[in-house]
């Protein structure tokens, strides 16, 4: 039986800003579900080639279809980790959004950024191995200057919260209460 519509925090923003650590944390407080972003990711490349159209087509469509089903089965609430939300993944997000909504859930749009510093300082935490996440400056640098992690959707409220120098605890307690999250 469907319970109310699924509750989706959408935190977005550059590799290393904090995403899967303030996730954990809300989850802390919320008991939502998290859904990080780089498990898609490497599920699609332990099968397919890297960095190919079809292997990022792939994996959006999987991450969509995981979001469209846990809506439906009526699933209290999911954190979902994200990168850059512009371009062409606008039309993602849009899917995201109005998926949960048909579902008569919402969407909590959420950019989290800090320094560049601080991000260069982060990028070399030990936890980023486990997922293959850039563990380099170089690396970093080079995603910096590519994408653009600075946008927000523009068809929906996005809070953004600078955490250079917050907890990821204050963050996620900052992001219960900005959306009054259950």
């Amino acid at each position: 039986m469907k319970k109310n519509g699924m509750s989706l925090v959408f935190i977005h923003g550059a590799p290393a800003a904090g995403k899967l650590t303030v996730a954990k944390e809300l989850f802390k407080i919320t008991g939502y579900k998290i859904f990080h972003n780089h498990l898609t990711m490497d599920l699609v490349k332990s099968i397919f080639k890297k960095d190919t159209k079809l292997a990022y087509s792939l994996i959006k469509e999987i991450r969509l279809l995981v979001l469209k089903t846990a809506a439906k089965e009526g699933i209290n609430g999911i954190i979902f980790t994200f990168s850059d939300v512009s371009g062409d993944n606008y039309v993602f997000s849009k899917k995201v959004l109005h998926a949960i909504e048909k579902q008569g859930g919402n969407v909590f749009f959420v950019r989290l950024f800090c320094k560049k510093e601080e991000l260069f300082r982060r990028v070399g935490n030990g936890s980023r191995k486990k997922f293959e996440k850039f563990t380099k400056r170089s690396l970093l640098e080079k995603a910096l200057k590519k994408w653009n992690f600075e946008k927000i959707v523009p068809f929906k409220e996005t809070l953004q919260i600078d955490n250079t120098n917050l907890s990821a605890k204050k963050v996620a307690i900052q992001i219960k209460q900005y959306f009054k999250l259950k």
